[in-house]
């Protein structure tokens, strides 16, 4: 199928976009700024991939109907919410002049993710205007399937990210009164799932011109997912709960503590108080799958790997072997609430002999720079019940996704382009990548840790100062072709 994804470079369609290629269709993938588009990690697809500039708030910008081909199926995911003042207008807007420009497609659906709707209820400037966009969609000449979700947990998200900075930042919080509304949290790779099966031909009878309500298996409160996020991470919390609620006041509290934008945190607040959960469940019928509990929603975003472009729940399938070799340029470490050293060397032996380097690291060979440094680390793991560098790996010179190497685990092993990641398994308090790249003449170095707790800040500062004389040594010896220890 040809499916248009509006959008594209927005939290949800960056997420969609590989999920579709995966499974076979070509895609038109829609933005404002082509720049802003990361097209280098989609260079794998080829032709199945095809780029669109619109700004369907801009008319002039608006290509020619027939200039896209014949679109089978389109994804609606264009929202003004972080805008500001006067954003429900500009929705309304956008969603006027897509519905007259889709409707002289051939296109046969459109699927709109929008927000639950509560009914009786006065609605919030946020949730009126999604429920405003519904109508205009569902008045044009394509059939609209919409998917109303509740809270979306997944790195990235907007609500994942206030939850997790919440936490991360403050031991002790005062909640007010909207802590104690009820919600229904669901994991992104839910959500994507639904989002991939439900332009199925086949069950067009059962989607077309209908509504479903997405949601994870627990109905939650707001204060029991910050606790529930506390205790993935193991992190102590006190909340406190005032039997008051003052928007503006929330607003401000949400600005100042978390990373959101004061347009983007007044709307969202002005819809806490309003209770969202499923008032149907027809959509687990038509598309089955396992929901992810809430924790394990967080365990999934706060995974091995937080993937930028791709959901991270392709961890299984990239240590498998499963997943499309295509998808490994998508793969980032954490960025966020994370500690980062960064070096960068150029290189001073063929491109080939440190590749060859780098995939010999550990094992036999050992590390280049202060081997017995790293040894005793080793060792003082399996002091405290770790696994320490005795699994050694399985090759002296291959590397494949999933291989232990020391202490240890290979995320991606990407030769062709010199990219190797791997994570930590020793015992810590947090979590630790080593990513190393060979750009053009350029070998790129970088160690991170996300820390729990305080005792995770210490660790990293403790720590720091054996970095600065170890890492720069290692990464000059891997750029000169690092040989390794005979064996």
């Amino acid at each position: 199928m040809k499916v248009l994804v509006t959008g594209a470079n927005g939290y949800i369609g960056l997420r969609l976009i590989p999920t579709l290629l995966e499974a076979g269709h070509h895609v038109v993938a829609q933005v404002r700024n082509p720049q802003r588009f990361p097209s280098d990690q989609f260079i794998g697809w080829g032709d199945q991939l095809e780029i669109i500039e619109a700004d369907f708030l801009v008319p002039d910008t608006i290509p020619a109907p027939e200039s896209v081909g014949s679109i089978d199926a389109a994804y609606y995911l264009l929202h003004s919410m972080g805008t500001g003042k006067g954003f429900s207008e500009k929705e309304a807007q956008c969603a006027t002049a897509f519905a007259d420009w889709i409707g002289q497609t051939p296109c046969q659906q459109i699927v709109y993710l929008s927000g639950i709707i509560p009914q009786g209820t006065k609605l919030s400037q946020h949730l009126s205007s999604r429920s405003n966009v519904l109508e205009i969609l569902a008045n044009g000449r394509v059939p609209l399937t919409t998917l109303q979700a509740s809270i979306i947990v997944g790195s990235g998200s907007a609500s994942f990210e206030i939850i997790r900075d919440l936490v991360e930042k403050l031991p002790f919080m005062i909640t007010p009164k909207w802590a104690r509304t009820n919600c229904q949290p669901i994991a992104i790779r839910n959500v994507i799932h639904y989002l991939l099966n439900v332009i199925d031909p086949k069950l067009h009878e059962h989607t077309l011109g209908e509504r479903f309500d997405i949601g994870g298996p627990e109905v939650m409160t707001y204060q029991s997912m910050l606790e529930g996020y506390a205790d993935v991470r193991g992190l102590h919390r006190w909340i406190v709960p005032v039997p008051f609620f003052n928007p503006k006041l929330s607003s401000y509290w949400l600005y100042f503590i978390t990373a959101t934008n004061f347009a983007l945190a007044s709307a969202l607040v002005d819809s806490l108080h309003l209770e969202t959960t499923c008032s149907e469940k027809r959509i687990t019928e038509l598309i089955p799958q396992p929901l992810l509990t809430y924790h394990e929603a967080i365990e999934a975003a706060l995974s091995r790997i937080a993937q930028d472009r791709v959901p991270s729940a392709w961890y299984s399938s990239l240590a498998s072997g499963q997943i499309d070799t295509r998808h490994i340029r998508n793969i980032n470490v954490p960025q966020h609430g994370v500690f980062h050293d960064r070096r960068s060397v150029p290189i001073t032996a063929p491109r080939e002999h440190v590749i060859n380097a780098i995939w010999s690291l550990g094992g036999r060979h050992g590390w280049p720079s202060l081997d017995w440094a790293w040894r005793l680390r080793g060792f003082l793991d399996l002091l405290v019940g770790g696994i320490g560098v005795r699994r050694g790996r399985r090759h002296p010179t291959e590397l494949r996704t999933g291989d232990a190497l020391d202490f240890w685990r290979v995320i991606v092993s990407d030769r062709p382009n010199g990219r190797l990641i791997l994570f930590a398994e020793m015992k810590l308090p947090g979590e630790a990548w080593l990513e190393f790249e060979l750009v053009d003449d350029t070998l790129h170095q970088r160690a991170t840790f996300r820390p729990r707790g305080l005792f995770g800040r210490l660790y990293w500062a403790g720590s720091y100062p054996f970095h600065v004389i170890l890492f720069p040594q290692m990464l000059k010896r891997l750029a000169a072709g690092w040989p390794g220890r005979e064996v």
